[in-house]
């Protein structure tokens, strides 16, 4: 059988029992673990599951193949029922025995089953050949950004039994980002799936207020301040981020993505006259990106009428020198001044939060 992507295994377990050898594979560690456990589920499904499995570590410089092979051959406690051998961060292990475990997978045990859990098994092995032919492999590569917000709207609905809107999903991935894989993401599920109280389910307006590290919801409150021209309290939400340790550079990556699609709907508008045509500010954010992946009207309308104040605010004048305001500050940070980063900063905030008078 070929790789089976994580995803489809979750959602379809049965469709795959577990078998003699199974792998999982793979950078994202909390849908490792999620898949390991449902074949554990799958071989241990009585009360007293815990006696039927061994665990080992397999980063563990004493651990020896003959430890493993001898729980491998050991019988259930209670007969006619079969055991788990689960080797966790397994890579060092199956390095070191690999011509063993090739010899396993030839003639396993038919009451044990085998669970390697491994950050990456390369398909050129002759231990991934023999294991696609006879054993179950799932692999749990950590999804891109573009990926994310379609697994977030499948898992709230699969694991949470709650609705999610595709752009509440989509800040979700802003917020929070998918470096750190899946299990960041799920936390944040788990508390929006609670605070749920209509059928409308996690919204955009529900992430607004409830999704994002301490930092992240610091960096995005302090660009909401600027683009309502409360510069003293953007200043101090940039001094409790710089105070926290959070690099200027970064501050900026996560207020760009805004302040990039607000001076694409200006230049836009400008175009517009330039030609004898009127284009609305409104018209101007959606072509330029704002809103475009919400599922349903009204999650589209609150992003467009936050952003259209916003836009309001900025300018002609401003939101025509945003884009390469943007690019400079960004050369800047990364050492083409010799400014201190945090005024380079302090500065950028001046500019785009003061009276629209002083642009």
């Amino acid at each position: 059988m070929k790789s089976i992507p994580v995803h489809e295994f979750l959602r379809n377990p049965e469709k795959y029992p577990a078998v003699p050898v199974c792998v999982v594979y793979g950078d994202d560690p909390f849908l490792c673990s999620n898949a390991v456990r449902l074949i554990r589920d799958q071989v241990l499904a009585t009360a007293d599951a815990e006696f039927g499995i061994s665990r080992f570590e397999g980063d563990d410089t004493k651990l020896e193949y003959k430890d493993v092979h001898r729980e491998l051959r050991t019988s259930a406690m209670f007969g006619g029922e079969r055991r788990v051998v689960r080797i966790d961060e397994a890579d060092t292990f199956v390095s070191k025995y690999r011509t063993e475990l090739e010899n396993y997978v030839a003639k396993p045990s038919e009451q044990t089953v085998l669970i390697l859990q491994l950050k990456s098994f390369p398909a050129t092995t002759n231990l991934y050949k023999k294991v696609v032919a006879t054993g179950l492999l799932i692999e749990a590569k950590t999804l891109s950004e573009k990926e994310m917000p379609g697994w977030i709207v499948q898992w709230s609905k699969d694991q949470y039994k709650t609705p999610c809107d595709r752009i509440a999903a989509d800040m979700i991935v802003e917020r929070i980002g998918v470096a750190h894989g899946s299990g960041l993401i799920d936390q944040e599920l788990a508390k929006l799936s609670l605070m749920v109280t209509d059928k409308k389910g996690i919204t955009p307006e529900l992430v607004e207020q409830a999704v994002g590290s301490w930092r992240v919801r610091k960096a995005f409150d302090m660009l909401d301040a600027i683009l309502e021209g409360k510069t003293a309290a953007a200043i101090r939400q940039l001094e409790a981020l710089i105070l926290a340790k959070e690099e200027p550079i970064g501050i900026l990556a996560q207020i760009s993505a805004t302040l990039r699609k607000l001076a694409a709907a200006t230049e836009l508008i400008v175009d517009a006259e330039r030609q004898n045509c009127k284009l609305s500010v409104r018209a101007a954010l959606e072509k330029a990106g704002v809103g475009e992946r919400a599922t349903n009207s009204s999650s589209k309308n609150f992003i467009l009428t936050k952003t259209e104040k916003q836009l309001l605010h900025l300018g002609r004048l401003r939101g025509m020198k945003l884009s390469h305001w943007l690019l400079q500050l960004d050369l800047d940070l990364k050492g083409d001044s010799r400014s201190d980063p945090r005024l380079l900063l302090e500065t950028f905030i001046i500019k785009l939060s003061t009276a629209k008078s002083q642009s």
